[in-house]
């Protein structure tokens, strides 16, 4: 995907056993710091319209969760609790007090775990297409038969199967640039990265209980065509987190961030003008 390379630095550091690739978008000063964590199976890429997006005074941080993108996989035993350390680590080398974080699907489920282990170090929560439930044994036996078919037809096969279920028809049929992000995405990593992931969403914690302990403003995001979380599941984020504000977005499916930019932009402008600087 095409950036503004003046705007936008590509950057490295090393956190416990990985190499995390990140993409800057500075501010000096700035009032607050978002960092963005993508969905499986994609890459910080795909928050290239949001740091390009973002006010002059907001500082943007997309990183690559282990494994995915150009960050390395480590000792490889992928769990959604490792990569919620991952974050909170990445957060304290990079010197961040208190960030909003946006995580869309996985990266909401990262998101949330590690608010339950370090609710200090968030200033704001945007969960974007995201739950908070642990997998049942019908989601559990999907993401298994996905292991298997991976395994079986390679990367080519899984991510035409992926891009045609994560995007809404408009999306399908006029946006062939967010397409081609995503089947790009899904194609650089590995088939061991991409079994090891699905075996983590299979056994992630649930972290529906600790939702009411949430105290900094959340904005909950959901494509109105989004096939993957259902409306109830979001319903649930907005009943239980005591200050959370909903935003449905028509048109869009799974990845509302890449499918109506401009919206998702002017939404998330807004809602960090609403939290107080950290």
């Amino acid at each position: 995907m095409d950036y503004n390379k003046s705007l936008i630095k590509r950057r490295r550091i090393r956190i416990g056993d990985i190499s995390i690739s990140y993409l800057l978008k500075e501010a000096d000063p700035a009032d607050q710091t978002v960092v963005f964590v993508h969905g499986f199976p994609f890459n910080k890429n795909m928050w290239i319209p949001q740091l390009e997006g973002l006010p002059p005074s907001i500082r943007g941080i997309a990183m690559d969760v282990r494994g995915h993108g150009n960050s390395t996989m480590g000792h490889g035993f992928f769990s959604v609790d490792v990569f919620a350390k991952d974050l909170l680590v990445f957060l304290r080398k990079m010197a961040i007090n208190r960030a909003i974080v946006c995580g869309i699907s996985m990266g909401g489920y990262i998101a949330l775990r590690a608010y339950q282990i370090r609710p200090e170090a968030f200033a704001g929560l945007i969960l974007c297409d995201t739950n908070s439930l642990a997998d049942d044994n019908t989601a559990k036996q999907k993401r298994f038969d996905t292991i298997q078919s991976v395994l079986k037809n390679g990367k080519r096969a899984f991510s035409i199967g992926f891009v045609n279920n994560v995007f809404a028809q408009k999306a399908l049929t006029e946006n062939p640039d967010a397409i081609d992000l995503i089947k790009s995405s899904i194609r650089r990593n590995t088939e061991s990265s991409i079994c090891a992931t699905l075996l983590a969403l299979a056994s992630r914690t649930d972290t529906t209980d600790s939702l009411q302990s949430i105290t900094v403003p959340t904005l909950v995001v959901r494509g109105a065509e989004d096939r993957i979380t259902p409306r109830e599941q979001s319903d649930i984020l907005v009943s239980k987190i005591p200050d959370a504000t909903y935003l449905e977005m028509p048109g869009c499916g799974h990845l509302p961030n890449l499918e109506d930019t401009t919206r998702f932009n002017m939404e998330l402008t807004a809602f960090i003008d609403h939290i107080n600087p950290a």
